[in-house]
């Protein structure tokens, strides 16, 4: 099972790319928690979910240092979802970034 956290300024904006995503991993048969959260919820989900990689919506860019820093000793890779494939809902395209991210942390 891989888990999938999407953050983004509200929580919301992400959830149609969470539902492409959802699905893309259902086509290829991975087992997959995909959720969106807001940049705000982070911590508390954190401490109820182990999660395997954190994708950070165009709005939020901007706080991947600090995500970086407060996660470095827990393994979990922290990246931006590329602007084009947030703008066009690119569920196959992300999931797979975040699988890589995964498969190479």
């Amino acid at each position: 099972m891989k888990t999938i956290m999407l953050v983004c300024s509200a929580g919301m904006s992400t959830s149609l790319l969470v539902t492409k995503m959802e699905k893309e991993a259902e086509r290829r048969n991975i087992e997959a928690d995909i959720f969106a959260v807001s940049a705000s919820e982070v911590d508390g989900v954190m401490d109820k979910k182990t999660i395997d990689v954190l994708l950070l919506g165009p709005q939020v860019r901007y706080m991947k240092a600090q995500f970086e820093t407060k996660f470095k000793g827990e393994n979990i890779p922290v990246d931006s979802i590329d602007m084009k494939d947030y703008g066009m809902m690119n569920g196959e395209k992300v999931l797979a970034r975040a699988l890589e991210l995964i498969e190479n942390k």
